[in-house]
């Protein structure tokens, strides 16, 4: 019998009320598909996240309604920035730097996704609209799940292996930040019409980093992509936990 894989979440905090939370779908997708989610607070101690990360058999990297300080890759502050909250983007590199070293198994949503880029040294469009040429609507609103823009497939990615057919292949949207350059092991493997990335994967085959820039959290119920996505990574995050022990 495989063991069940825990997989840790990093929250998002409310700055009037300083109460952290995060949505319920993602931990519903992973208990769905077999794993048990925990969430991690946003407390960037380095004792603190070496201790939870050595626990879990994967993390997952939820969006969140802020941006990563440009800073962080050598850019002032375009003045479409939006919130900055460095609670957040501290704990995710740091428990990003020691899934690193032990080869936690890694999925990164929207806001996941770019700051799994930025820890390997890549940049961000900090803002789309003002930022990409002829960008489509990258901001679709309600309903959320709803899949509103196509996405192109790199043939022979990871990505491509999870569908049934690399056509008419359709995601949802809520963002207005993009990885501009691709860091260190990562490649892209799926960009929207307008040249936005849309997926990063790690390329060493012994890896399972996976970020996208959609929220399939969201559209696992209804959607193919989606719903492989968890699939998946929690396949992986057993994989590891059956290593381990």
């Amino acid at each position: 019998m495989r063991k069940l894989a825990k997989i840790g979440l990093t929250m998002r905090v409310e700055i009037d009320t300083k109460r952290f939370y995060l949505g319920r779908d993602y931990c519903e997708a992973l208990e769905h598909f077999g794993a048990i989610p925990l969430h991690i607070g946003l407390i960037p101690k380095k004792e603190y996240i070496r201790e939870a990360v050595s626990n879990f058999d994967g993390i997952l990297l939820p969006g969140s309604d802020t941006d990563v300080d440009p800073l962080r890759f050598n850019e002032e502050p375009h003045p479409k920035l939006k919130t900055i909250i460095h609670e957040k983007e501290q704990t995710d590199l740091a428990i990003l730097a020691e899934a690193e070293k032990i080869g936690l198994p890694i999925l990164g949503i929207c806001f996941g996704m770019q700051v799994l880029n930025v820890s390997r040294g890549g940049s961000l469009v900090q803002d789309i609209d003002s930022q990409i040429e002829n960008p489509i609507k990258h901001e679709q609103g309600k309903p959320l799940e709803r899949n509103s823009h196509s996405i192109e497939i790199k043939e022979n990615s990871r990505l491509s292996r999870l569908i049934t057919k690399n056509e008419g292949v359709k995601v949802n949207s809520h963002h207005h930040q993009a990885v501009r350059e691709v860091g260190r092991y990562l490649s892209a493997s799926a960009w929207a019409k307008d040249g936005v990335i849309e997926c990063l994967e790690d390329k060493r085959p012994d890896r399972f980093v996976f970020g996208v820039q959609w929220h399939p959290e969201l559209s696992w119920k209804t959607d193919e992509l989606s719903n492989n996505i968890f699939k998946e990574f929690v396949t992986a995050a057993e994989d590891f936990a059956a290593k381990r022990s």
